[in-house]
């Protein structure tokens, strides 16, 4: 998603913050494609257990990305998001999320609008789809964790800068899922903790009942998932701001109300996340279909059953990228950089 320039330099402070000189010669010379300290160090020509050890160092403060096997050790340069913000998930201090928080009002949440129906997908509840219609396994987050060999879980780093900058919204903490070599560098920095497919089952469960809205990387066999609320994610809270957040979102699925069943307890008021259930003159709950992101919070809570997801039609339906990869890619040619 890049990382814009800002009229205040509020971004020059954040790197400032992060980076000494030094560690900005290293980072600039790195590329995302993973590499061994001995391709870096010929690069720059300087001694391979020099770069090691440098390379090392970032990589233990979060500086950039490092992937350990037997062979030895890769490194690559990362984004902010997701990268350099939440890999401070642990040394977050007050003054860092609050620049962090300034620099998302000022410009990054424009660049991530750029591209963010690549960058957000939101994946409804399980217990929200009729059964009889079933659901792609790569828009349902239990299969999603049932497919993955490791799963850590790690604190929200959303959450964590809002209740240092301001107060959070005291929903659950410990949401966000990493797999794969991600989960493993969450591990190698003691920034997550493994579990089980049954502990992250129940993290899960306990993240919809909390009404926080899951959001896997937009493609089929994503690093990560997070677990997000319209109050404190940075993401949400941007797409808020506008109008259709529905046309920024990567979802399969909206909500439809059965007038009939509908009691006007205004139950589903208070789950939606994007504000897109409103009541009619009647008293009657409604859906404006370009601000529903299909997460199916509103579905589960209501008593009588009138709430439910349907699937978009066949125009409107879209198929995740397979890869990491190829989601990045596509995100990069809709910001016209490619």
């Amino acid at each position: 998603m890049g990382f814009p320039a800002t009229e205040s330099g509020i971004e020059l402070k954040i790197l400032r913050y992060l980076f000494s000189q030094a560690d900005a010669l290293m980072f600039t010379a790195l590329i995302p494609t993973l590499e061994t300290a001995q391709a870096v160090a010929s690069r720059l020509d300087r001694p391979e257990a020099e770069v090691a050890t440098q390379l090392d160092d970032m990589a233990e403060r979060g500086l950039l990305f490092r992937l350990k096997k037997e062979t030895g050790s890769r490194y690559g340069a990362i984004p902010l998001i997701h990268g350099l913000y939440e890999f401070q998930i642990k040394d977050l201090k007050p003054d860092l999320a609050k620049m962090i928080k300034a620099y998302f009002e000022e410009a990054f949440d424009q660049a991530m609008l750029a591209s963010a129906d690549y960058f957000l997908r939101t994946i409804p509840v399980q217990e929200s789809i009729d059964v009889t219609h079933g659901v792609a396994s790569y828009d349902d987050a239990v299969e999603i964790l049932k497919s993955k060999p490791l799963i850590v879980v790690t604190d929200c780093i959303c959450r964590k800068t809002a209740a240092l900058v301001d107060s959070d919204c005291g929903k659950p903490l410990e949401t966000c899922f990493m797999f794969g070599s991600m989960g493993q560098y969450y591990l190698d920095r003691g920034i997550g903790r493994r579990i089980t497919l049954d502990e992250a089952t129940d993290i899960l469960t306990k993240c919809r009942e909390a009404g926080l809205v899951t959001q896997p990387a937009t493609s089929q066999n994503p690093a990560g998932m997070c677990n997000c609320c319209g109050d404190c994610c940075s993401v949400l809270r941007a797409i808020k701001k506008y109008p259709r957040p529905a046309e920024m979102v990567f979802s399969n699925h909206f909500a439809v109300v059965d007038i009939a069943g509908c009691t006007g307890c205004e139950t589903c008021l208070d789950r939606c996340q994007m504000d897109a259930l409103s009541m009619n003159d009647e008293g009657l709950a409604v859906v404006d279909k370009d601000r529903c992101i299909g997460c199916g919070l509103c579905v589960t809570t209501c008593p009588t059953k009138a709430l439910k997801l349907v699937l978009k039609s066949e125009t409107e339906f879209r198929t995740p990228p397979e890869t990491m990869v190829e989601q990045m890619m596509l995100m990069a040619e809709k910001r016209g950089v490619l």
